[in-house]
Parts: structure tokens; sequence; C-alpha cells
């Protein structure tokens, strides 16, 4: 039987020692690509959750509340601006980290501003006015350092520069989250704000002391090129639309099954107090850990490889919730099942935003990865929506049971991947 990898160029991809391996995971490229991460994860939150924590706390109804969700629209619609990037260079710093400098230096004053602002059922207009200039320079932001982490990077090493940028993602998040709560409650919210904005300008020292990817041959040489050429070269690909058919379907089940897990554990017995500690914290790091062993193997084993068993661990790995739900609720069966799902999910992560990084050429980086990762999105906003009415008409065990099924044509779809992936050396 042939190796469904080889699909993804698996079988001819030179493998590395460990001691390779290691000196690439210490390398200044991964440490750039984690800290970068770190600034890219940190504001997300600071326009969600926290943000509607502040409304609540300033007296905002609810119903104002959800409408601040439409403020991460800029997320899903970066690829709109994106060709800007790729076309034009500012006069320092060079293409990418001038942009990146430039955009982390208006993140910082947003983050500023909407601290000095004040929540209020009169003065909703100057908040999310400030909260959308955070989300737009925050989503800038994210796609200069996925081109930055593209263009910095060997084909082999995009697996283990995207698992260190996902830890450091997480990190950022898990401060701006859990951290902004905290330190909301010693100080308050503005103050809060004010002091994460100073520590997301620390961003622009390693913009600062990062190397300038080299320019590559046939960028765009006017806006228009910019704009078109990056679709073009995508689309008359062989196999492109299969491309985006597998980045829809890759990771469906694992995040259809993402969607219900806090209700499905309150469902079954589990306390808030051992959801918070099991899922929430000991989860946390058991997907930081898939994704740094995860980034370890891709350099072993190749992308396509990864792409392959990742992809079966989180399918394998989704079935545990099906065990969970005819099982007496016990700390060690949820935790043994959060550790599992976690950590394939954080394997699979690692090898599916490296995946994407493959997909894109270098001339167009900006444009093409944004259109891509604003694709990956989808499943999330979109095929999460039903999962309620799902897990009610089928039960648990028969929910969590479709949706590991469900994971079964992105794997098939690896078979044709190997013909738009570059070749992997070195």
């Amino acid at each position: 039987m042939t190796d469904p990898a080889k699909g993804a160029g698996g079988s001819d991809v030179p493998r590395r020692s460990w001691a390779q391996t290691l000196r690439a995971v210490f390398s200044v490229r991964m440490l750039v690509a984690a800290l970068m991460g770190f600034s890219s994860g940190m504001p997300l939150l600071l326009t969600g959750s926290v943000l509607q924590a502040w409304l609540k706390d300033g007296g905002v109804d609810l119903t104002s509340i959800g409408l601040f969700a439409l403020v991460g629209l800029p997320y899903t619609l970066k690829f709109l601006w994106s060709p800007l990037f790729d076309r034009y260079s500012l006069p320092f710093l060079g293409r990418r980290r001038g942009w990146l400098a430039l955009m982390q230096m208006c993140l910082a004053l947003a983050l500023f501003g909407l601290g000095m602002s004040s929540p209020s059922p009169q003065n909703l207009l100057g908040v999310s006015l400030a909260a959308l200039l955070v989300a737009f320079f925050s989503a800038s932001q994210d796609i200069v350092v996925d081109a930055y982490r593209r263009e910095s990077l060997a084909d082999i090493e995009l697996g283990l520069g995207s698992a260190m940028y996902v830890n450091g993602y997480r990190i950022g998040m898990l401060l701006a989250g859990g951290g902004g709560l905290i330190l909301a409650d010693w100080l308050s919210f503005g103050q809060m704000y004010r002091l994460l904005a100073l520590v997301m300008g620390l961003g622009i020292l390693v913009t600062l002391l990062a190397p300038e990817p080299s320019l590559p041959e046939g960028r765009p040489r006017s806006l228009v090129e910019a704009v078109v050429l990056p679709f073009r070269d995508y689309f008359t690909r062989d196999g492109a639309w299969l491309a985006l058919g597998f980045i829809l379907l890759y990771k469906l089940g694992d995040t259809l099954a993402s969607a219900m897990t806090t209700p499905f554990y309150l469902d079954i017995g589990y306390s808030k107090s051992e959801i918070g500690a099991v899922v929430k914290l000991f989860g946390f790091w058991a997907t930081v850990a898939g994704a740094t062993v995860g980034g370890l193997w891709i350099l072993r084993i190749g992308l396509g490889s990864a792409l392959w068993w990742f992809g079966l661990g989180q399918m394998v790995s989704t079935f545990g919730f099906v065990v969970l739900a005819g099982a007496q609720p016990t700390l060690a069966a949820l935790a043994t099942v959060v550790a599992l799902e976690n950590f394939t999910g954080g394997l699979g992560t690692a090898a599916f935003v490296g995946f994407m990084g493959a997909l894109t050429d270098r001339r167009f980086t900006a444009t093409q990865y944004a259109l891509l990762s604003s694709l990956m999105g989808v499943p999330r906003v979109l095929a999460s929506a039903p999962t309620g009415w799902l897990a009610q008409e089928l039960g648990w065990a028969g929910f969590f049971f479709a949706c590991g099924i469900i994971a079964i044509p992105g794997l098939m779809l690896l078979r044709w991947m190997r013909r738009l992936m570059p070749a992997q050396t070195p």
C-alpha cells in the first residue's frame, strides 16, 4: 500500500540528524518566530473577551456587548489590503521589517488610546472606534509577521518555525486573556490596557534586531500586479482548488469538536473548577508541548508525512470524547482525554500552518498567506454554528463520533498535495 504521505512530499525529504534538529530549534530564526508569535497573539483577546469584561463592568447592555464581536472583522478581511505589503517598501528597515515596525508602533498607540477610553452606555462609539483600530493594526501586523516567517525560513524549517510561532501566539493570548483580567482586578482596565501597550512596544525591539529577508526576484512592480499576480499564480497551479478544500477540511473535525467541549464537560458532571484547572491550564501546556514536538518531528520526517500522521492523531483523539461520554466523570479520565486531544491538536496545527506557508510564493507571501489564513478561519466561524443542534440531535457520543469521521476526507486529499508543495531541502 502506498504511504498517503507521499502525496504531500513525504518520502523524498532529506532527514536531519538530532544534532541538526536541535541546532535548528535554538537558532535565532526560531526565537524570532516565537517572539513575533507572542506579539501577534497578545492583542487578539484585548478586543475580544477582555474588552467584553470591561464593557460589562462599565454597565453596557448585553446586546451592545454582543455587537462588539464585529470589531474582529479585520482578522477575516485582512487579505483585502495585504497586497499593499507585497507591493510597497518603506524607506527604512526593508520590505518586511519597515512595515512591521510601523504596524507595531501604531498598534501600541491604538492599545494605549483604547486604555484611555471609558466604556459606558454613553461612550460606545469612541470605544468601538479605538477597538477597531487595535484590531486593524493587529491584523496588519499578522499579515507582515506571516510573510516574514515564510521568507526568512527554509522550506524544511516551516513546520518548526510555525510551531514556535504558534507557541508564542498562545502565550501572548494567555498573558492578555488571563493575565489581563488579573491585572484589571489589581489596577483598572484602563491601566491594564496602557501597561500592555508598553509590553506590545517591546515587539518593535525584536523587529529592529531581526534580520531582513532577502528580496525575491519577480516581486510586484505595481499595485495592479500585487493584486492580480498572487491570485493568478495560485489558481493556475495544478490542484489549487483541492488545496483549498484540504485547508477547509483538515482540522474541521477537531474544530467542530472543540466548539462544544465546555458544555459537554459540564453536562457529564465535571465542575467549573475541574474544567478550569484541567482543560484550560493543563490543556494549554499540552497544546504547547504538541506544537513543539510536532515542529521537531517535521524536521525529521518531512511536512508531508507529518500532515498524515498528525491528522490521523487528531482523528483518533476526537474519539476519546466518545469514550469519555460513557465513562464515570473522574479527573484521571478527563486529564487523559484533554492531554491527548490538545497534544495532537498542537501537532496538527504545527504541520497545518507550515503547509500553508509552503503553498505561498515568496514574491507574494503577504497576499497569498492572508488569503489562506482567512480561509482557515471559515470552519471556526461558520461550520461551528450548528454544533449545538447536532449534539442535541445525535447525543454527545454520536456527535463526537461524527466529528472524528469528518476528518477522513481531509486526510484523503493528502494524496494530491505533493504537486503543490516545494521540494523541501535543508
